[in-house]
């Protein structure tokens, strides 16, 4: 098992990294309409008493302290999400207990990235012969300070087991444990390409908007398509 005190730690550099959301889910207004938390807390009870639908749009609060919010910044509600949408299915790094924002080097990392995760969600799904899948591009800006770097180990260290994520998610787990802000990784999916995983949304200073794109399912996702600029 990979040992956190063995991997490097980064000095903190300025970097910009990629992601993709269904397009489905849109913004999440409150967070991104205060600069504080004292400001959020106050629109969120006036909100609360007419918005019936207010806890299922900015998800479990609880899973995330306040401080670790990024008021103020642009996509606030983006750098957020993972945190309190968290998928109970869990992820590489997350046995579903707690959320994980992960960022690509490239789009065509990220694309990668969703195209394994999507291809292998909808192959469970009985007689879904076509749909298409649209997707919003997001570049993210964050600073990689006392981030951890696993890319010195080599892909055939279990933490990058294709589809046993038990060795990762031990290494998730300390990570979170140790309050390191995040790691970096190889990308399992497309050869050469880089990711992080943020255990907190607190190192981003920006999540913008850029181009849409489209995956197509006919039993397989058989395109990629960027289909909107940014």
């Amino acid at each position: 098992m990979v040992k956190l005190a063995e991997l490097a730690v980064f000095a903190g550099q300025a970097l910009q990294a990629y992601r993709l959301v269904n397009s489905k889910f849109p913004p999440i207004a409150l967070f991104d309409d205060v600069a504080d938390a004292d400001e959020f807390e106050l629109l969120f009870e006036i909100q609360a008493l007419t918005n019936p639908r207010l806890k299922n749009e900015v998800g479990q609060l609880e899973l995330i302290p306040r401080r670790e919010i990024p008021f103020g910044i642009p996509g606030c509600s983006y750098a957020t999400a993972p945190f309190t949408h968290v998928n109970p299915a869990g992820s590489r790094f997350s046995d579903g207990s707690f959320g994980v924002l992960y960022l690509a080097d490239s789009m065509e990392t990220a694309l990668a990235e969703v195209r394994h995760h999507q291809s292998l969600y909808w192959s469970k799904v009985p007689s879904l012969n076509y749909e298409r899948f649209v997707f919003r591009g997001l570049t993210c800006g964050f600073v990689d300070a006392g981030m951890k770097d696993a890319t010195a180990l080599p892909m055939s260290d279990p933490v990058y087991a294709p589809d046993d994520y038990s060795h990762s998610r031990l290494l998730g787990r300390s990570i979170r444990k140790a309050r390191c802000p995040g790691l970096r990784y190889h990308s399992v999916r497309l050869p050469g390409g880089v990711c992080w995983a943020l255990m907190t949304p607190k190192p981003v200073s920006s999540i913008i908007q850029t181009a849409h794109y489209e995956m197509v399912w006919n039993g397989q996702i058989t395109s990629v398509s960027q289909i909107s600029e940014a």
